[in-house]
């Protein structure tokens, strides 16, 4: 499991455009489709909302990522 810490500076950050900030993937495309997949949990439940706003403290999960919104 690879745990990291993502800073966000805004009060809030939606799914899609977390998934590209933290480097997960490459385009918003690429995030689109990663969503759509149904392999992106956010706080413990499968997410197909790309545009759920994350808060600090929101944890996702996709594959051996774990990532931990922190502001």
């Amino acid at each position: 499991m690879i745990k990291k810490k993502i800073l966000i500076r805004t009060e809030f950050i939606k799914l899609d455009q977390f998934l590209k900030f933290a480097g997960i993937a490459e385009t918003g495309g690429h995030s689109k489709e990663i969503i759509a997949e149904g392999v992106v949990s956010v706080n413990g439940e499968v997410c197909f909302q790309r545009g759920k706003k994350l808060f600090p403290g929101d944890v996702v999960h996709l594959d051996e990522y774990e990532l931990t919104v922190v502001s």
